[in-house]
């Protein structure tokens, strides 16, 4: 198997305790990741705070370069490959799957599938995991927007696992898949669209689709989830999403002529 260097990320989401955060950076470190971002956790200083760093316990240039930001799509900026971690499915949400299995596909390992992403050239070029809150775990809207739902085995009668934990063992995972510590370059493969710019093509799309009667934005049901996780599967680059935005504005453009000229009404909205 070809070792591939990849950029990671793992993002925090409304994490309430702060020892947690520095535990995080510590089972980071050790994998060799570095990446660290924290969307509006409870505490402003959590990275400066007595427990966090006790608990990084020398990881303190994860600490040093951790991000705090507000909102997920800051988070998600230059991502191209979403992991949600939740123990239990969303209706209309992303496949779940074991990380050993899915980080097989995802790679093109021993054994694993043609699958998604069988060739290095249509590889994503940043992995984000994502980890919400210690109280209630990820928001649907948030886990919607992922490619996958990572569900870590555990025994059926006892599942819930300690934030920093479910961290450790997935940089574990995903540290294996990437082949080990060894270095070897990667081969240079095309960009796909990050996170930032897929959400916005949806937003663009979302008010495409309403103008054109299309969606009910008082009823709109689960199609822009759905339409979410076919974006997803697509790998979209950013010349697409460039094309896609460009129908979008064709058809709100195209909108007030809609039954105007023939005298004809208007299409029924159809129900997503």
């Amino acid at each position: 198997m070809q070792l591939l260097s990849m950029k990671t990320r793992f993002v925090l989401i409304n994490t309430s305790h702060a020892g947690n955060v520095g535990a995080t950076a510590r089972a980071m470190k050790v994998m060799g990741f570095g990446d660290l971002v924290l969307v509006a956790p409870r505490w402003a200083n959590v990275l400066r705070r007595e427990e966090t760093i006790q608990r990084a316990s020398g990881a303190l240039d994860v600490l040093q370069h951790a991000r705090i930001v507000a909102t997920l799509d800051e988070a998600l900026d230059g991502m191209t490959h979403l992991c949600a971690t939740a123990m239990t499915p969303r209706d209309f949400g992303p496949p779940t799957r074991a990380p050993r299995e899915h980080f097989a596909a995802l790679l093109g390992g021993p054994g694993s599938p043609s699958g998604q992403y069988a060739d290095v050239a249509s590889k994503p070029g940043g992995v984000a995991f994502l980890f919400g809150s210690e109280r209630f775990g990820m928001q649907n809207e948030d886990v919607y927007r992922c490619h996958v739902a990572l569900s870590i085995p555990t025994d059926p009668t006892f599942g819930s696992l300690n934030l920093a934990a479910a961290v450790q063992l997935i940089a574990y995972d995903w540290r294996q898949a990437l082949g080990g510590f060894a270095v070897e370059s990667a081969t240079a493969a095309p960009r796909l669209a990050d996170a930032v710019e897929v959400a916005g093509m949806l937003r663009h799309w979302e008010q495409a689709l309403a103008d054109i009667g299309f969606l009910d934005p008082a009823s709109p049901k689960k199609l822009m989830p759905r339409l979410n996780q076919l974006f997803n599967r697509a790998q979209l680059s950013p010349e697409e999403i460039h094309i896609l935005r460009g129908v979008a504005k064709a058809m709100s453009q195209k909108a007030p002529l809609a039954g105007g000229e023939t005298g004809a009404p208007a299409q029924t909205p159809v129900k997503p």
